[in-house]
């Protein structure tokens, strides 16, 4: 079981499909990289804000955003809170969407997923391809929306707000819990997405339009005051 859990954690630091879409990101597609919202935690976002925007439910990447890496409980510090207060919103319309459980490539009998389910109290989506790659399609019949109404919330830029942009939804990045225990090549990753990012921005390139935001100033009110303590 050791071996298999060491093996699957350094496939999921192969991302062909991240490669590929890293290239589209370079040539034309920049705006992709850039989150419409950044926040500290999970706990920061004002859910009922946007519940009342338009938005009918929220996925959630899981390791560093809302859990440590590879751990199973909602990281203290304002995350469960905020994640309670996501599925109240959103009346239960919240999926965790990994790149490890719920993979076919990596959890092919859904146990992972399972275990996540149990712990967390909140649906593992079964899909087949990793962010960033994946098709609307699985999504909204999950959801029973369209996927402009759905919420994409991660913490990193090349998988997790490039798989929200490209879809259509809207993006919000907190802050990883922790880097402790990441690979290296994470921690590489994360240094190339940030000089990316500094770099689209200098540039002035903006997030996407969206259309359920009529104004970049609403961006502001999904955020709650005092941050959200």
């Amino acid at each position: 079981v050791l071996m298999a859990s060491i093996i699957r954690r350094g496939g999921q630091n192969v991302n062909v499909a991240g490669t590929r879409v890293f290239l589209q990101i370079l040539r034309k597609n920049k705006a992709w990289l850039l989150p419409h919202l950044r926040v500290q935690h999970v706990g920061e976002v004002n859910w009922r804000a946007l519940a009342d925007a338009g938005f009918k439910g929220c996925i959630f990447d899981k390791d560093n955003t809302i859990t440590a890496p590879y751990a199973m409980e909602a990281a203290p510090g304002g995350v469960e809170e905020g994640l309670v207060r996501c599925m109240e919103a959103f009346e239960g319309q919240v999926a965790v969407l990994s790149n490890s459980a719920g993979l076919k490539q990596f959890d092919p009998d859904g146990k992972e997923a399972e275990a996540i389910e149990r712990a967390l109290g909140i649906p593992v989506l079964r899909h087949a391809k990793k962010k960033p790659d994946g098709e609307r399609q699985e999504v909204e019949e999950h959801f029973n929306c369209k996927v402009e109404q759905l919420v994409m919330v991660g913490d990193r830029l090349l998988t997790d707000m490039v798989y929200g942009n490209r879809l259509g939804m809207l993006t919000i990045m907190p802050e990883p819990i922790t880097t402790q225990g990441e690979p290296v090549t994470v921690k590489w990753s994360r240094a190339l997405e940030r000089r990316l990012h500094r770099r689209y921005c200098r540039k002035g390139i903006q997030p996407l339009a969206h259309p359920l935001i009529a104004d970049a100033s609403m961006l502001e009110s999904f955020k709650l005051q005092g941050g959200g303590k």
